[in-house]
Protein backbone atom coordinates (compact mmCIF):
# COMPACT_ATOMS: atom_id res chain seq x y z
CA UNK A 1 0.00 0.00 0.00
CA UNK A 2 2.73 2.42 1.27
CA UNK A 3 5.34 0.95 -1.41
CA UNK A 4 3.78 2.84 -4.55
CA UNK A 5 4.23 6.30 -2.32
CA UNK A 6 7.84 5.42 -2.15
CA UNK A 7 7.98 6.40 -5.46
CA UNK A 8 8.40 10.19 -6.06
CA UNK A 9 5.91 10.35 -9.20
CA UNK A 10 3.60 8.50 -7.32
CA UNK A 11 1.41 12.04 -8.26
CA UNK A 12 2.12 11.19 -12.31
CA UNK A 13 1.22 7.89 -11.83
CA UNK A 14 -2.24 8.51 -10.71
CA UNK A 15 -3.01 11.29 -12.72
CA UNK A 16 -1.69 8.99 -15.71
CA UNK A 17 -4.31 6.29 -14.38
CA UNK A 18 -7.02 8.87 -15.01
CA UNK A 19 -6.05 9.42 -18.56
CA UNK A 20 -5.81 5.64 -19.08
CA UNK A 21 -9.40 5.22 -17.53
CA UNK A 22 -10.73 8.18 -19.32
CA UNK A 23 -9.43 7.44 -22.91
CA UNK A 24 -10.33 3.52 -22.40
CA UNK A 25 -14.14 4.19 -21.26
CA UNK A 26 -14.61 7.66 -23.11
CA UNK A 27 -13.07 7.47 -26.18
CA UNK A 28 -16.78 8.09 -27.90
CA UNK A 29 -17.11 11.09 -25.83
CA UNK A 30 -14.27 13.43 -25.65
CA UNK A 31 -14.15 16.16 -27.77
CA UNK A 32 -11.05 16.82 -29.98
CA UNK A 33 -8.93 19.36 -27.42
CA UNK A 34 -9.48 16.48 -24.64
CA UNK A 35 -8.02 14.00 -27.00
CA UNK A 36 -5.13 15.67 -27.82
CA UNK A 37 -4.46 16.75 -24.28
CA UNK A 38 -4.61 12.52 -23.32
CA UNK A 39 -1.62 11.99 -26.25
CA UNK A 40 0.04 14.68 -26.12
CA UNK A 41 1.09 14.44 -22.26
CA UNK A 42 2.35 11.06 -22.93
CA UNK A 43 4.61 12.48 -25.37
CA UNK A 44 5.97 14.94 -23.00
CA UNK A 45 9.47 15.26 -21.06
CA UNK A 46 8.71 13.27 -17.47
CA UNK A 47 9.76 16.34 -15.72
CA UNK A 48 7.47 18.65 -17.41
CA UNK A 49 4.49 16.43 -17.09
CA UNK A 50 5.35 16.23 -13.24
CA UNK A 51 5.49 19.88 -13.15
CA UNK A 52 2.22 19.83 -14.90
CA UNK A 53 0.24 17.71 -12.41
CA UNK A 54 1.82 19.23 -9.61
CA UNK A 55 0.37 22.84 -10.91
CA UNK A 56 -2.88 21.19 -11.69
CA UNK A 57 -3.14 19.62 -8.16
CA UNK A 58 -2.54 22.97 -6.55
CA UNK A 59 -4.78 25.27 -5.90
CA UNK A 60 -5.19 28.38 -8.32
CA UNK A 61 -3.76 28.39 -11.85
CA UNK A 62 -1.14 31.11 -11.93
CA UNK A 63 2.58 29.99 -9.83
CA UNK A 64 5.52 31.66 -9.06
CA UNK A 65 8.75 29.15 -10.10
CA UNK A 66 10.58 30.17 -7.01
CA UNK A 67 7.23 28.35 -5.40
CA UNK A 68 7.50 25.59 -7.51
CA UNK A 69 10.49 23.56 -5.94
CA UNK A 70 10.18 19.47 -6.40
CA UNK A 71 13.65 17.35 -5.46
CA UNK A 72 12.47 15.11 -8.05
CA UNK A 73 11.95 17.43 -10.38
CA UNK A 74 14.92 19.29 -10.52
CA UNK A 75 14.86 22.32 -12.43
CA UNK A 76 11.28 23.76 -12.60
CA UNK A 77 12.04 26.17 -15.32
CA UNK A 78 13.36 23.91 -17.42
CA UNK A 79 10.47 21.67 -17.00
CA UNK A 80 8.02 24.18 -17.68
CA UNK A 81 9.88 25.15 -21.23
CA UNK A 82 7.70 22.33 -23.02
CA UNK A 83 4.75 22.90 -21.53
CA UNK A 84 4.56 26.64 -22.65
CA UNK A 85 5.79 25.89 -26.14
CA UNK A 86 2.79 23.08 -26.45
CA UNK A 87 0.18 26.25 -25.26
CA UNK A 88 -0.93 24.92 -22.06
CA UNK A 89 1.26 27.11 -19.49
CA UNK A 90 1.88 30.80 -19.99
CA UNK A 91 4.46 32.19 -18.95
CA UNK A 92 4.50 35.79 -17.61
CA UNK A 93 0.69 36.58 -17.70
CA UNK A 94 -1.10 39.77 -17.33
CA UNK A 95 -2.78 39.90 -14.21
CA UNK A 96 -5.14 42.04 -12.45
CA UNK A 97 -3.86 43.22 -8.90
CA UNK A 98 -5.97 41.26 -6.81
CA UNK A 99 -4.19 38.46 -8.43
CA UNK A 100 -0.97 39.96 -7.88
CA UNK A 101 -1.64 40.25 -4.23
CA UNK A 102 -2.70 36.49 -3.78
CA UNK A 103 0.86 35.87 -5.25
CA UNK A 104 3.09 38.14 -3.18
CA UNK A 105 3.98 38.50 0.17
CA UNK A 106 3.31 41.76 1.87
CA UNK A 107 7.20 43.06 2.38
CA UNK A 108 7.68 42.36 -1.79
CA UNK A 109 4.38 44.14 -2.21
CA UNK A 110 6.19 47.10 -0.08
CA UNK A 111 8.92 47.55 -2.58
CA UNK A 112 7.02 46.65 -5.57
CA UNK A 113 4.26 49.31 -4.95
CA UNK A 114 6.70 51.73 -3.15
CA UNK A 115 4.51 51.86 0.19
CA UNK A 116 5.19 54.88 2.94
CA UNK A 117 5.52 53.50 6.19
CA UNK A 118 1.52 53.89 6.92
CA UNK A 119 0.78 51.96 4.35
CA UNK A 120 3.18 49.24 5.48
CA UNK A 121 1.15 48.65 8.62
CA UNK A 122 -1.82 47.70 7.20
CA UNK A 123 -3.45 44.70 6.50
CA UNK A 124 -2.58 43.26 3.28
CA UNK A 125 -6.97 43.57 2.60
CA UNK A 126 -6.66 46.86 3.25
CA UNK A 127 -3.76 47.51 1.37
CA UNK A 128 -5.43 45.84 -1.54
CA UNK A 129 -8.56 47.62 -1.12
CA UNK A 130 -6.15 51.13 -1.25
CA UNK A 131 -4.47 50.58 -3.78
CA UNK A 132 -7.02 48.45 -5.75
CA UNK A 133 -8.94 52.40 -6.21
CA UNK A 134 -5.49 53.81 -7.95
CA UNK A 135 -4.30 50.67 -10.17
CA UNK A 136 -7.48 49.04 -12.10
CA UNK A 137 -5.87 48.00 -15.15
CA UNK A 138 -3.90 44.47 -15.50
CA UNK A 139 -0.76 43.88 -16.63
CA UNK A 140 2.31 41.11 -16.57
CA UNK A 141 3.75 40.32 -13.49
CA UNK A 142 7.03 41.39 -14.62
CA UNK A 143 5.22 44.63 -15.40
CA UNK A 144 3.87 44.61 -11.78
CA UNK A 145 7.51 44.33 -10.21
CA UNK A 146 10.27 44.21 -12.70
CA UNK A 147 12.44 44.62 -9.94
CA UNK A 148 12.17 41.20 -8.36
CA UNK A 149 13.43 38.10 -9.46
CA UNK A 150 11.16 36.01 -10.15
CA UNK A 151 9.10 34.52 -13.27
CA UNK A 152 4.74 33.75 -13.03
CA UNK A 153 3.43 30.94 -15.23
CA UNK A 154 -0.53 30.25 -15.70
CA UNK A 155 -2.16 27.39 -16.05
CA UNK A 156 -4.22 28.02 -19.07
CA UNK A 157 -6.16 24.31 -19.75
CA UNK A 158 -6.96 23.44 -15.91
CA UNK A 159 -10.84 23.28 -16.61
CA UNK A 160 -9.88 20.43 -19.30
CA UNK A 161 -8.07 18.97 -16.07
CA UNK A 162 -11.35 19.33 -14.29
CA UNK A 163 -13.63 17.57 -17.31
CA UNK A 164 -11.43 14.49 -17.49
CA UNK A 165 -11.56 14.19 -13.15
CA UNK A 166 -15.27 14.75 -13.56
CA UNK A 167 -15.07 11.76 -16.19
CA UNK A 168 -13.35 9.85 -13.89
CA UNK A 169 -15.19 10.29 -10.70
CA UNK A 170 -18.82 11.15 -12.24
CA UNK A 171 -18.40 14.31 -9.85
CA UNK A 172 -16.63 17.39 -9.29
CA UNK A 173 -16.15 17.01 -5.09
CA UNK A 174 -13.69 14.15 -5.51
CA UNK A 175 -10.47 15.09 -6.54
CA UNK A 176 -6.71 13.81 -6.74
CA UNK A 177 -6.30 13.80 -3.01
CA UNK A 178 -8.45 10.10 -3.05
CA UNK A 179 -5.35 8.46 -4.51
CA UNK A 180 -3.48 8.98 -1.67
CA UNK A 181 -6.00 8.98 0.84
CA UNK A 182 -6.54 5.48 -0.45
CA UNK A 183 -2.62 4.82 -1.08
CA UNK A 184 -2.16 5.68 3.14
CA UNK A 185 -5.11 3.77 4.15
CA UNK A 186 -7.50 6.13 5.67
CA UNK A 187 -9.53 5.46 2.91
CA UNK A 188 -10.02 1.93 1.51
CA UNK A 189 -12.97 0.98 -0.88
CA UNK A 190 -14.57 -2.37 -1.62
CA UNK A 191 -13.13 -3.61 -4.64
CA UNK A 192 -16.38 -3.83 -7.38
CA UNK A 193 -15.82 -5.61 -10.44
CA UNK A 194 -16.64 -3.20 -13.07
CA UNK A 195 -16.49 -3.89 -17.08
CA UNK A 196 -14.99 -1.19 -19.28
CA UNK A 197 -18.04 0.03 -20.47
CA UNK A 198 -19.10 0.70 -16.77
CA UNK A 199 -19.26 4.87 -16.75
CA UNK A 200 -20.96 7.73 -15.10
CA UNK A 201 -22.07 9.55 -18.56
CA UNK A 202 -23.62 7.89 -21.35
CA UNK A 203 -23.40 10.66 -23.89
CA UNK A 204 -21.61 13.99 -24.09
CA UNK A 205 -25.42 15.70 -23.44
CA UNK A 206 -25.18 14.32 -20.42
CA UNK A 207 -21.16 15.63 -19.38
CA UNK A 208 -22.16 19.07 -20.65
CA UNK A 209 -25.43 19.29 -18.94
CA UNK A 210 -23.43 18.29 -15.56
CA UNK A 211 -20.66 21.47 -15.95
CA UNK A 212 -23.70 23.90 -16.81
CA UNK A 213 -25.49 22.97 -13.31
CA UNK A 214 -21.86 23.17 -11.77
CA UNK A 215 -21.76 26.26 -12.85
CA UNK A 216 -24.94 27.66 -12.01
CA UNK A 217 -24.47 25.91 -8.30
CA UNK A 218 -21.38 28.52 -8.06
CA UNK A 219 -23.67 31.11 -9.47
CA UNK A 220 -25.60 30.88 -6.97
CA UNK A 221 -23.17 30.28 -3.82
CA UNK A 222 -21.58 33.23 -4.74
CA UNK A 223 -24.43 35.09 -4.36
CA UNK A 224 -25.01 36.35 -7.80
CA UNK A 225 -29.50 37.57 -8.44
CA UNK A 226 -31.33 34.79 -8.33
CA UNK A 227 -33.12 35.71 -11.63
CA UNK A 228 -29.66 35.16 -13.27
CA UNK A 229 -29.06 31.74 -12.11
CA UNK A 230 -32.50 31.26 -12.57
CA UNK A 231 -32.14 32.33 -16.55
CA UNK A 232 -29.07 30.10 -16.72
CA UNK A 233 -30.39 26.94 -14.96
CA UNK A 234 -32.87 27.68 -17.93
CA UNK A 235 -31.10 27.82 -20.72
CA UNK A 236 -29.07 24.47 -19.63
CA UNK A 237 -31.96 22.44 -21.05
CA UNK A 238 -31.73 20.30 -18.30
CA UNK A 239 -35.67 19.86 -17.30
CA UNK A 240 -36.00 17.87 -20.79
CA UNK A 241 -32.93 15.49 -20.61
CA UNK A 242 -34.02 11.60 -19.79
CA UNK A 243 -31.27 11.42 -17.00
CA UNK A 244 -33.09 11.17 -14.10
CA UNK A 245 -29.41 11.64 -11.76
CA UNK A 246 -28.94 14.87 -13.31
CA UNK A 247 -32.64 16.01 -13.06
CA UNK A 248 -31.98 14.69 -9.61
CA UNK A 249 -29.47 17.88 -9.38
CA UNK A 250 -31.27 20.18 -10.84
CA UNK A 251 -33.92 19.86 -8.40
CA UNK A 252 -31.91 20.18 -5.27
CA UNK A 253 -30.42 23.13 -6.43
CA UNK A 254 -33.72 24.76 -6.96
CA UNK A 255 -34.48 23.28 -4.22
CA UNK A 256 -31.94 25.25 -2.80
CA UNK A 257 -32.50 28.09 -4.32
CA UNK A 258 -36.37 28.42 -2.64
CA UNK A 259 -35.26 28.14 0.45
CA UNK A 260 -33.27 31.21 -0.18
CA UNK A 261 -35.59 33.05 -1.31
CA UNK A 262 -38.73 32.15 0.90
CA UNK A 263 -35.65 32.98 3.91
CA UNK A 264 -36.15 36.47 2.21
CA UNK A 265 -39.65 36.61 1.69
CA UNK A 266 -40.06 36.57 -1.70
CA UNK A 267 -42.83 34.68 -1.69
CA UNK A 268 -44.23 34.93 -5.58
CA UNK A 269 -40.69 34.01 -6.57
CA UNK A 270 -40.25 31.30 -4.30
CA UNK A 271 -43.98 29.61 -5.10
CA UNK A 272 -42.54 29.65 -8.66
CA UNK A 273 -39.10 27.90 -8.05
CA UNK A 274 -41.21 25.08 -6.18
CA UNK A 275 -43.47 24.87 -8.52
CA UNK A 276 -40.59 23.57 -11.07
CA UNK A 277 -39.33 21.37 -8.84
CA UNK A 278 -39.67 17.60 -7.69
CA UNK A 279 -37.12 17.51 -5.10
CA UNK A 280 -38.20 16.10 -1.70
CA UNK A 281 -40.09 18.45 0.65
CA UNK A 282 -40.52 21.18 -2.50
CA UNK A 283 -44.50 20.35 -2.61
CA UNK A 284 -44.72 21.00 1.00
CA UNK A 285 -42.44 24.05 1.37
CA UNK A 286 -44.85 25.49 -1.50
CA UNK A 287 -47.83 25.14 0.76
CA UNK A 288 -46.10 26.85 3.16
CA UNK A 289 -45.30 29.77 1.26
CA UNK A 290 -48.68 29.99 -0.28
CA UNK A 291 -50.30 29.95 3.61
CA UNK A 292 -47.45 32.53 4.27
CA UNK A 293 -48.49 34.88 1.53
CA UNK A 294 -52.13 34.94 2.25
CA UNK A 295 -53.24 32.24 -0.66
CA UNK A 296 -54.71 30.04 1.82
CA UNK A 297 -57.30 28.18 -0.71
CA UNK A 298 -54.87 27.82 -3.16
CA UNK A 299 -52.13 26.14 -0.12
CA UNK A 300 -55.17 24.10 1.02
CA UNK A 301 -56.31 23.21 -2.37
CA UNK A 302 -52.67 21.91 -3.17
CA UNK A 303 -52.30 20.31 0.40
CA UNK A 304 -55.88 18.37 -0.41
CA UNK A 305 -54.28 17.10 -3.60
CA UNK A 306 -50.96 16.27 -1.78
CA UNK A 307 -52.88 13.92 0.89
CA UNK A 308 -54.37 11.94 -1.71
CA UNK A 309 -50.41 10.42 -2.39
CA UNK A 310 -47.67 11.55 -0.18
CA UNK A 311 -44.69 11.43 -1.30
CA UNK A 312 -43.22 10.26 1.91
CA UNK A 313 -43.92 9.25 5.95
CA UNK A 314 -42.01 13.35 6.33
CA UNK A 315 -44.73 14.78 4.01
CA UNK A 316 -47.44 13.30 5.38
CA UNK A 317 -46.42 13.96 9.26
CA UNK A 318 -45.95 17.96 8.26
CA UNK A 319 -49.22 18.12 6.38
CA UNK A 320 -50.97 16.46 9.28
CA UNK A 321 -49.38 19.49 11.36
CA UNK A 322 -50.57 21.56 8.68
CA UNK A 323 -53.69 20.43 7.82
CA UNK A 324 -55.86 22.11 10.95
CA UNK A 325 -54.36 25.52 10.73
CA UNK A 326 -55.35 25.83 7.34
CA UNK A 327 -59.03 24.60 7.81
CA UNK A 328 -59.23 27.11 10.75
CA UNK A 329 -58.32 30.07 8.52
CA UNK A 330 -60.87 28.99 5.70
CA UNK A 331 -63.84 28.37 8.44
CA UNK A 332 -63.58 24.42 7.62
CA UNK A 333 -64.62 21.78 9.91
CA UNK A 334 -61.50 21.15 12.60
CA UNK A 335 -59.47 17.97 11.39
CA UNK A 336 -59.34 15.40 13.91
CA UNK A 337 -55.29 14.96 14.50
CA UNK A 338 -54.62 11.82 13.90
CA UNK A 339 -53.58 9.64 17.24
CA UNK A 340 -50.35 8.03 17.50
CA UNK A 341 -49.00 5.75 20.57
CA UNK A 342 -46.86 7.67 22.96
CA UNK A 343 -43.46 6.05 24.30
CA UNK A 344 -42.33 5.10 27.78
CA UNK A 345 -41.56 8.03 29.59
CA UNK A 346 -38.64 8.12 31.99
CA UNK A 347 -37.33 11.01 33.90
CA UNK A 348 -34.26 11.22 35.62
CA UNK A 349 -33.15 13.99 37.81
CA UNK A 350 -29.29 13.93 38.38
CA UNK A 351 -26.72 16.59 39.64
CA UNK A 352 -24.65 19.24 37.16
CA UNK A 353 -22.09 17.78 36.20
CA UNK A 354 -19.08 19.77 36.85
CA UNK A 355 -17.28 19.58 33.44
CA UNK A 356 -18.07 19.60 30.03
CA UNK A 357 -20.48 17.08 29.43
CA UNK A 358 -22.48 15.37 27.02
CA UNK A 359 -26.10 14.44 28.18
CA UNK A 360 -26.49 11.59 26.23
CA UNK A 361 -22.78 10.25 27.85
CA UNK A 362 -24.08 11.49 31.48
CA UNK A 363 -27.54 9.11 30.99
CA UNK A 364 -25.62 6.26 29.54
CA UNK A 365 -23.01 6.26 31.89
CA UNK A 366 -25.80 6.57 34.61
CA UNK A 367 -27.91 3.75 33.43
CA UNK A 368 -25.04 1.42 32.47
CA UNK A 369 -24.22 -1.43 34.67
CA UNK A 370 -22.52 -4.91 34.60
CA UNK A 371 -26.39 -6.75 34.20
CA UNK A 372 -27.60 -4.37 31.69
CA UNK A 373 -24.83 -2.34 29.84
CA UNK A 374 -25.36 1.00 27.45
CA UNK A 375 -24.03 1.78 24.51
CA UNK A 376 -24.29 5.72 22.87
CA UNK A 377 -25.10 4.24 18.95
CA UNK A 378 -28.03 6.48 17.51
CA UNK A 379 -27.98 6.56 13.80
CA UNK A 380 -24.37 4.07 13.99
CA UNK A 381 -25.69 0.68 15.08
CA UNK A 382 -29.08 -0.28 13.19
CA UNK A 383 -27.94 1.16 9.72
CA UNK A 384 -24.29 -0.62 10.45
CA UNK A 385 -25.88 -4.24 11.13
CA UNK A 386 -28.16 -3.42 7.80
CA UNK A 387 -25.13 -2.39 6.10
CA UNK A 388 -23.07 -5.43 6.99
CA UNK A 389 -25.80 -8.15 6.30
CA UNK A 390 -26.47 -6.07 3.00
CA UNK A 391 -23.02 -5.52 1.84
CA UNK A 392 -23.35 -8.03 -1.67
CA UNK A 393 -26.71 -6.32 -2.54
CA UNK A 394 -25.45 -2.70 -1.91
CA UNK A 395 -22.09 -3.14 -3.62
CA UNK A 396 -23.89 -5.28 -6.09
CA UNK A 397 -22.11 -4.91 -9.30
CA UNK A 398 -24.90 -3.23 -12.15
CA UNK A 399 -24.87 -0.72 -14.64
CA UNK A 400 -24.74 2.68 -13.72
CA UNK A 401 -23.57 1.73 -9.98
CA UNK A 402 -19.84 1.74 -9.84
CA UNK A 403 -17.30 3.17 -12.61
CA UNK A 404 -14.03 3.85 -10.90
CA UNK A 405 -12.25 2.51 -7.56
CA UNK A 406 -13.39 5.36 -5.07
CA UNK A 407 -17.39 4.58 -4.43
CA UNK A 408 -17.99 5.01 -0.75
CA UNK A 409 -21.63 3.47 -2.07
CA UNK A 410 -23.45 2.84 -5.22
CA UNK A 411 -23.97 6.29 -7.19
CA UNK A 412 -28.08 5.42 -7.33
CA UNK A 413 -28.07 4.92 -3.51
CA UNK A 414 -30.75 7.64 -3.19
CA UNK A 415 -32.58 6.96 -6.43
CA UNK A 416 -35.95 5.58 -6.70
CA UNK A 417 -35.45 2.78 -7.74
CA UNK A 418 -32.50 1.45 -5.36
CA UNK A 419 -34.44 -1.41 -4.10
CA UNK A 420 -36.07 -2.50 -7.12
CA UNK A 421 -32.79 -3.45 -9.17
CA UNK A 422 -31.61 -5.33 -6.20
CA UNK A 423 -34.81 -6.73 -5.11
CA UNK A 424 -33.34 -10.73 -5.05
CA UNK A 425 -30.75 -9.71 -3.49
CA UNK A 426 -32.08 -7.62 -0.66
CA UNK A 427 -34.77 -10.68 -0.21
CA UNK A 428 -32.13 -13.06 0.05
CA UNK A 429 -30.09 -11.27 2.56
CA UNK A 430 -33.60 -10.70 4.58
CA UNK A 431 -34.02 -14.76 4.15
CA UNK A 432 -31.34 -14.89 6.54
CA UNK A 433 -33.54 -12.81 9.08
CA UNK A 434 -35.61 -16.02 8.83
CA UNK A 435 -33.37 -18.92 8.85
CA UNK A 436 -31.26 -17.56 11.68
CA UNK A 437 -28.14 -17.17 9.31
CA UNK A 438 -28.00 -13.05 9.47
CA UNK A 439 -26.00 -13.29 12.85
CA UNK A 440 -22.79 -15.19 11.08
CA UNK A 441 -23.24 -13.55 8.11
CA UNK A 442 -22.66 -10.19 10.13
CA UNK A 443 -19.93 -11.82 11.77
CA UNK A 444 -18.20 -12.91 8.79
CA UNK A 445 -18.24 -9.53 7.24
CA UNK A 446 -17.63 -7.44 9.95
CA UNK A 447 -14.40 -9.71 10.09
CA UNK A 448 -13.39 -9.32 6.37
CA UNK A 449 -15.05 -5.99 5.43
CA UNK A 450 -13.54 -3.96 8.63
CA UNK A 451 -12.88 -0.17 7.68
CA UNK A 452 -13.89 -0.52 4.10
CA UNK A 453 -16.17 2.66 2.97
CA UNK A 454 -19.70 2.10 3.13
CA UNK A 455 -22.86 4.34 3.28
CA UNK A 456 -24.69 2.15 6.14
CA UNK A 457 -21.68 0.74 8.04
CA UNK A 458 -20.24 3.05 11.04
CA UNK A 459 -16.81 1.17 11.55
CA UNK A 460 -15.86 3.57 14.50
CA UNK A 461 -18.88 2.67 16.99
CA UNK A 462 -18.50 -0.64 16.37
CA UNK A 463 -16.83 -3.12 18.84
CA UNK A 464 -17.26 -6.98 18.67
CA UNK A 465 -19.04 -6.63 22.14
CA UNK A 466 -21.40 -4.46 20.50
CA UNK A 467 -22.43 -6.57 17.68
CA UNK A 468 -22.35 -9.46 19.93
CA UNK A 469 -24.81 -8.06 22.44
CA UNK A 470 -27.20 -7.09 19.64
CA UNK A 471 -27.19 -10.25 18.13
CA UNK A 472 -28.20 -11.96 20.99
CA UNK A 473 -30.64 -9.17 22.17
CA UNK A 474 -32.50 -7.90 19.06
CA UNK A 475 -35.21 -10.39 17.90
CA UNK A 476 -34.63 -10.84 13.89
CA UNK A 477 -38.05 -9.38 13.60
CA UNK A 478 -37.34 -6.27 15.03
CA UNK A 479 -34.37 -5.98 12.61
CA UNK A 480 -35.92 -7.11 9.69
CA UNK A 481 -38.69 -4.02 10.55
CA UNK A 482 -35.73 -1.46 10.83
CA UNK A 483 -34.42 -2.73 7.78
CA UNK A 484 -37.36 -2.61 5.24
CA UNK A 485 -38.05 0.83 6.69
CA UNK A 486 -34.36 2.09 6.10
CA UNK A 487 -35.27 0.81 2.23
CA UNK A 488 -38.11 2.54 1.67
CA UNK A 489 -36.17 5.53 2.03
CA UNK A 490 -33.10 5.52 2.32
CA UNK A 491 -32.47 9.71 2.33
CA UNK A 492 -34.75 10.41 5.21
CA UNK A 493 -34.96 6.85 7.26
CA UNK A 494 -30.96 6.10 7.65
CA UNK A 495 -31.40 9.16 10.81
CA UNK A 496 -33.59 9.65 13.58
CA UNK A 497 -32.70 6.39 15.92
CA UNK A 498 -32.89 7.00 19.43
CA UNK A 499 -29.85 7.51 20.89
CA UNK A 500 -28.63 4.80 23.38
CA UNK A 501 -29.16 1.06 23.29
CA UNK A 502 -29.51 -0.92 26.53
CA UNK A 503 -29.04 -5.10 26.76
CA UNK A 504 -30.05 -7.65 28.81
CA UNK A 505 -27.74 -10.52 27.58
CA UNK A 506 -28.93 -12.99 30.18
CA UNK A 507 -32.42 -11.95 29.14
CA UNK A 508 -31.75 -11.58 25.76
CA UNK A 509 -33.84 -8.14 25.56
CA UNK A 510 -33.39 -4.78 24.50
CA UNK A 511 -34.38 -1.45 24.87
CA UNK A 512 -33.40 1.95 22.80
CA UNK A 513 -33.31 5.45 24.79
CA UNK A 514 -34.10 8.72 23.36
CA UNK A 515 -32.39 11.34 25.35
CA UNK A 516 -33.56 14.64 25.67
CA UNK A 517 -32.04 17.54 27.99
CA UNK A 518 -33.59 20.47 29.22
CA UNK A 519 -35.25 22.49 26.82
CA UNK A 520 -34.53 19.80 23.96
CA UNK A 521 -37.34 18.46 22.16
CA UNK A 522 -37.83 15.49 19.96
CA UNK A 523 -37.26 16.24 16.26
CA UNK A 524 -39.63 15.16 13.41
CA UNK A 525 -37.41 12.38 12.16
CA UNK A 526 -37.33 10.99 15.62
CA UNK A 527 -40.99 11.09 16.24
CA UNK A 528 -41.65 9.14 13.22
CA UNK A 529 -38.97 6.48 14.23
CA UNK A 530 -40.51 6.17 17.70
CA UNK A 531 -44.22 5.91 16.29
CA UNK A 532 -42.42 3.47 14.10
CA UNK A 533 -41.17 1.23 16.94
CA UNK A 534 -44.38 1.35 18.69
CA UNK A 535 -46.52 0.40 15.94
CA UNK A 536 -44.04 -2.85 15.32
CA UNK A 537 -43.44 -3.55 19.73
CA UNK A 538 -40.40 -2.66 19.17
CA UNK A 539 -38.89 -1.33 23.16
CA UNK A 540 -38.14 2.61 23.41
CA UNK A 541 -38.27 5.10 25.89
CA UNK A 542 -37.55 8.53 25.76
CA UNK A 543 -35.69 9.90 28.58
CA UNK A 544 -35.87 13.27 29.89
CA UNK A 545 -32.79 14.58 31.76
CA UNK A 546 -32.98 17.25 34.56
CA UNK A 547 -30.75 18.84 36.77
CA UNK A 548 -31.28 18.76 40.31
CA UNK A 549 -31.12 21.81 42.41
CA UNK A 550 -27.51 22.58 44.37
CA UNK A 551 -29.07 22.56 47.78
CA UNK A 552 -30.94 18.51 46.82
Amino acid sequence: MLAKLDNPFYYLENFQTVLDWVAGRYADLLVADEQDFITQFARLPQASRALYVRMVMRKGCVFRASKLNYAEIGDTRAAMQALVDVGWVQADPALDIAGLFDLLQKPELALAFAMSPAEKKLQKADQLALLGQQHTDSKAFSGWCASLDDVAYQVLNKDLCDRLRLLFFGNLYQDWSEFVLSDLGIFQYEKVEFSAASRGFGSRADIDAYLALHACREAFHAAQPVPDVLAQLAATGLHALENAWLVSRRNRLLYQIGEHVEKQKDWALAQQVYADCTYPGARLRAIRVMEKSGQTQAAFDLLTLAQQAPESEAEHQQMLRIAPRLCRKLGLAKVVAATSTAPTELVLRLPLPQEDYVVEYVVRDHLSCDEAPVFYVENALINSLFGLLCWPAIFKSIPGAFFHPFHRGPADLLSADFQVRRADDFAACFAQLESGAYRQTIRDTYATKSGLQSPFVFWSSLSEDLLDMALTCIPAQHLKHSFERILLDIRANRNGFPDLIQFWPQEQRYQMIEVKGPGDKLQDNQKRWLDFCATHGMPVTVCYLQWQEADQ
